[in-house]
């Protein structure tokens, strides 16, 4: 009797996302913090040791694991391209217009010769049950054999419970990165779908800077 090939979703870890929260199938959870970014050539010698010291100090002052994650991706300007394109039809200056379309010509030649490649930097920050409270051996079998399973309303009362204290680390990391000169957003749920469907996706390419949120 042939077997059914599993589909790529029961390979993927995450359970649900809801509430700027990422939940995996083990029930813990996650939360991400979109980052600014650094140039860290630019900076001076004794600029570049003071932020390597401030960060080292930033990740000593953490009790729990972080994850930074950077992702590169092939930039898309096609609706940039289309916009202007829309622009130049609008126009009713002759002389903006041809500035407009020799502009739009230059812009398609350069990315003809070179992709054009965006780096978005993010810190996931973890948390699980588990690390709220102490559970027992016999509580540990019990689950594991599905016996004295959570009602809806307990379940989402944990929930909570648990997103308030993934929030708690959110701050505290937020407020190292401030340190850092580092500006940071945690994603909303919109934000999350769109950053793990073009992890899954690495053929998906980036939109235009106009299309996304703003910090």
């Amino acid at each position: 009797m042939p077997t059914t090939a599993p589909s790529v979703q029961d390979k993927i870890d995450i359970e649900d996302i809801k509430d700027g929260v990422v939940i995996l199938k083990d029930k813990s959870i996650r939360a991400v913090l979109m980052c600014a970014s650094i140039n860290f050539a630019l900076k001076s010698i004794e600029e570049q040791d003071a932020l390597t010291f401030a960060f080292q100090g930033f990740l000593n002052s953490l009790d729990f694991p972080i994850q930074i994650l950077v992702v590169s991706r092939k930039f898309d300007i096609t609706e940039y391209i289309n916009g202007l394109e829309q622009k130049q039809k609008e126009q009713e200056n002759e002389l903006l217009r041809i500035l407009t379309s020799e502009y739009i010509d230059f812009i398609k030649g350069l990315t003809e010769l070179t992709n054009i490649i965006s780096e978005s930097f993010y810190i996931v920050v973890p948390f699980a049950e588990i690390e709220a409270k102490d559970v027992g051996v016999v509580q540990k079998i019990g689950s594991a054999f599905g016996i004295g399973k959570k009602s809806t309303a307990e379940e989402k009362k944990t929930f909570e419970e648990l997103k308030t204290q993934l929030w708690q680390r959110l701050s505290f990391v937020s407020a190292g990165l401030e340190g850092l000169s580092i500006k940071s957003v945690p994603l909303n749920s919109e934000e999350l779908i769109e950053l793990y469907y073009k992890l899954y996706n690495p053929e998906a390419k980036e939109r235009p800077p106009s299309l996304m949120r703003s910090n």
